[in-house]
């Protein structure tokens, strides 16, 4: 089964997708990690990706592609993945269905978590004094919230096009969030 779930920064995606990875035996694919990797490895592309992040621009489609695939093409992984922050964008919607489809893979379920700004806001705050991320300032949250709404539109129509997407409501505790989830899960495992 091959999973992506996606929400704002601050929505708990990782939390979630560290959920669903133990209880369904699956591997997180997280681009920020795959990224976070080959810098702190020191490959040629680590230093590459080193320099557009430093130079304060985005990774491109491509070379994030390229990470993905090393993922999707590895048999240890098949159909036992979840995409957590990816696909961003429709480019990469699509990229990714093709990916999959040349590995004899499929994606099963999208997650949508929904949560407002006002509670973004919240988590953030208490996130940055438990966890001391440098990302976690308000204006930042703020931001990334707002680029991720208006970026996500096209994505959600690809998905419910395929009726992928599923929404959970991601405003409630932890535990109720995965109860939703796992439901979710259940109803596409029959």
């Amino acid at each position: 089964m091959n999973i992506v779930i996606f929400g704002p920064p601050g929505a708990g995606k990782g939390t979630q997708s560290q959920f669903i990875v133990n209880k369904y035996d699956l591997h997180q694919l997280s681009t920020g990690d795959l990224l976070r990797k080959e810098i702190k490895d020191k490959t040629k592309l680590g230093n590459d990706i080193s320099s557009i992040l430093n130079s304060g621009n985005l990774v491109s489609n491509q070379i994030v592609s390229d990470l993905i695939e090393k993922y999707i093409s590895n048999p240890i992984y098949k159909s036992r993945l979840i995409f957590d922050g990816y696909p961003r964008n429709l480019n990469q919607a699509k990229n990714l269905n093709s990916l999959l489809t040349k590995s004899d893979q499929k994606i099963d379920i999208v997650l949508k978590l929904s949560v407002s700004l006002k509670t973004i806001k919240k988590r953030i705050s208490e996130r940055k004094n438990l966890e001391k991320r440098a990302d976690d300032n308000e204006a930042i949250a703020v931001k990334r919230y707002q680029m991720y709404e208006k970026n996500i539109d096209p994505i959600v129509g690809f998905y419910k096009e395929t009726n992928l997407l599923k929404v959970v409501n991601g405003e409630t505790s932890i535990s109720k969030i995965s109860g939703e989830i796992s439901r979710l899960i259940e109803g596409i495992k029959g």
